[in-house]
């Protein structure tokens, strides 16, 4: 289903910052298949994966798509068959987009919609409720808010669903779960829409923190403006 044959890769070359990222990669999976690529930092795993994904042409090899020759084919033509999750959690989505538009973008080039005047209908709508609703997280209530409010690990959650939502042939996974916090599973869905008022104790060396600060490490108001503080019990949610 993808076979790579000798890619390579060098950045620089012909400079003393010359680096060899990949030479004489070969691969082969077949249809169902679920490979590791295990290596240590600077290995070269994303620089595979972005040549993968057409972030770049190799300088050497071809690639092969489900019989299809996509060796030469753009990032954006790719896109419709292959789902990818960066490591970092701001790439992937469009912050100043909200949930339901990014999702709709991610609908929309996965099922083939190249028509300008393309539409999300009240079913597609639905659609992405349901499977926001599946995270646990509480984002279906919050499909028409920016998704550069989420949380790190709220963004990459999304960033899954928009490279699932339409099952694509590949599915490439670059180290997708370094921005969860293993910590947050169990507290975070329980106080995420909390706002309700706390009253510090005198003894507690408290400071009030900004309605919305609602993930571990948070900080302080800024600007001398009035903070609307979180109740007692989603302090340790806000790291306090």
């Amino acid at each position: 289903m993808l076979e790579l044959k000798n890619i390579g890769k060098t950045f620089n070359p012909g400079t003393v910052n010359e680096k060899v990222a990949l030479q004489g990669v070969d691969l082969h999976l077949a249809q169902g298949d679920f490979a590791t690529i295990v290596g240590s930092n600077g290995a070269g795993k994303s620089t595979l994966f972005n040549a993968i994904a057409g972030e770049f042409i190799a300088d050497t090899g071809t690639i092969t798509l489900d019989g299809k020759d996509i060796t030469f084919l753009p990032d954006f033509k790719r896109s419709k068959a292959i789902g990818r999750m960066f490591q970092d959690p701001l790439r992937g989505t469009a912050p100043h987009m909200t949930i339901e538009e990014n999702l709709a973008l991610a609908f929309l080039r996965a099922s083939g919609h190249t028509s300008s005047f393309s539409r999300i209908s009240r079913k597609d709508r639905a659609l992405f409720a349901e499977r926001l609703s599946e995270l646990g997280l509480g984002l279906e209530d919050r499909m028409k808010q920016p998704v550069g409010l989420l949380s790190g690990g709220q963004r990459q959650a999304l960033t899954l669903l928009m490279a699932t939502l339409v099952t694509p042939k590949l599915l490439l996974l670059d180290e997708h779960t370094a921005a969860l916090d293993p910590d947050l599973s169990d507290d975070y869905p329980q106080h995420a829409r909390c706002t309700r008022p706390w009253q510090p104790h005198a003894d507690d060396g408290s400071r009030p923190y900004r309605a919305g600060h609602r993930r571990r490490g948070a900080r302080p108001h800024n600007g001398g403006r009035p903070a609307q503080p979180l109740c007692r019990e989603c302090r340790p949610c806000a790291g306090q």
